[in-house]
């Protein structure tokens, strides 16, 4: 009997558009034979919208826009069925940034009680927060570039004193980051005090707190992790943009990026790049998959920067990338992920919920 696979995307954020195109790859990658695969949009505006089940792959994001008149956020019946002929037995969450790969959907799916791909609630919220994730790294002993940051009202308030701070602790140039966005959205680099302001007030359209972090010259490591409590690692690769840095465009637009899998280091610094990544993946408790970003600089001295609860699975992202090239195909590593799922699901029906 097939198993009822429902898919959530699109989402009330910034990256949309990169959900949609995550979404689309990934009915590419589903088994439409062992599989029956349900989607569910999320709205720009936030209104939820049930389809039909597929027949087979999206034949493009725009199939997946399904139109009005389906469920929304008032009809969770609508969405999970208590009908166990039409229950779905995992939920892939495919939403990228706020309100999707923030924690806020896990928790909904959480109290559902329903088995969902990729990380748990606390792992979400940390991992996407980029103050909170680097403040659990520095607990963890990872090392990382510099970095200030502050709130909206903080930058309102005393400008000069922000602008200061930033050139006495940090050296230019400097990245500045929405701290809850992902995708590279909102992120510019600024090398002069005029072009922070700019870049502050750029990034401020997304998120209410900024992280400032010092440049650095390194290459740019990706590895990807994937398992339970037992995480396991890819082979390492290397993003080698052809412009200033990898941004949006970049990663999902016009593929101006050269990815180098694997990465050419030595055995002594990939070992290390392990080390980190399985040490990132369980100090903020995760659980399915991350990807962990690392700089490595010329005398081969290993920096984190961030690590991606939710990767991008379009047809010019690391992740999948990566793991094709340790050994698991695009549809293999979607069966790993549902299969994570359930496992962790099935744990956490073995706590005691009564104190009987």
């Amino acid at each position: 009997m097939k198993k009822r696979i429902g898919l959530l995307y699109g989402g009330k954020s910034a990256e949309h558009e990169v959900s949609l195109s995550t979404a689309s790859a990934v009915t590419k990658a589903l088994n439409f034979d062992k599989y029956e695969v349900i989607p569910v949009y999320i709205t720009h505006e936030g209104e939820w919208r049930k389809g039909p089940a597929l027949t087979g792959a999206a034949s493009g994001i725009e199939q997946l826009q399904i139109a009005e008149g389906s469920s929304t956020p008032n009809d969770v019946a609508g969405f999970l069925p208590s009908d166990p002929a039409q229950k779905l037995d995992v939920i892939i969450p495919l939403l990228h940034g706020p309100n999707g790969e923030d924690g806020t959907v896990q928790g909904f799916l959480e109290v559902m009680n329903v088995p969902y791909v990729g990380n748990g609630v606390l792992a979400s919220s940390a991992g996407m927060d980029k103050v909170i994730m680097k403040q659990l790294f520095d607990q963890a002993g990872l090392n990382q570039t510099p970095y200030v940051y502050f709130i909206r009202r903080e930058w309102q308030n005393d400008q000069a004193f922000w602008i200061e701070k930033i050139k006495a602790e940090l050296n230019w140039p400097v990245f500045v980051k929405p701290a809850n966005l992902g995708s590279s959205v909102g992120i510019s680099k600024a090398e002069s005090p005029e072009e922070l302001v700019a870049s502050v007030e750029e990034a401020l359209k997304f998120d209410r707190k900024i992280v400032v972090e010092q440049g650095v010259s390194a290459r740019e490591i990706e590895v990807g992790v994937l398992g339970n409590d037992y995480p396991e690692c890819s082979v390492a690769g290397e993003i080698k943009p052809l412009k200033a840095f990898y941004d949006y465009q970049a990663k999902y637009k016009d593929g101006n990026t050269a990815l180098v899998i694997p990465a050419e280091l030595e055995a002594e610094v990939y070992e290390k790049l392990v080390e980190a990544a399985t040490k990132a993946f369980k100090i903020l408790d995760c659980s399915g998959l991350i990807r962990a970003d690392f700089f490595v600089t010329a005398t081969n001295e290993i920096l984190i920067n961030e690590i991606n609860t939710l990767p991008g699975f379009t047809p010019y992202s690391m992740f999948p990338l990566l793991w094709e090239n340790t050994g698991l195909p695009y549809p293999d590593l979607i069966e790993r992920l549902i299969e994570l799922a359930i496992e962790r699901h099935e744990e956490k029906q073995l706590l005691q919920v009564r104190m009987d």
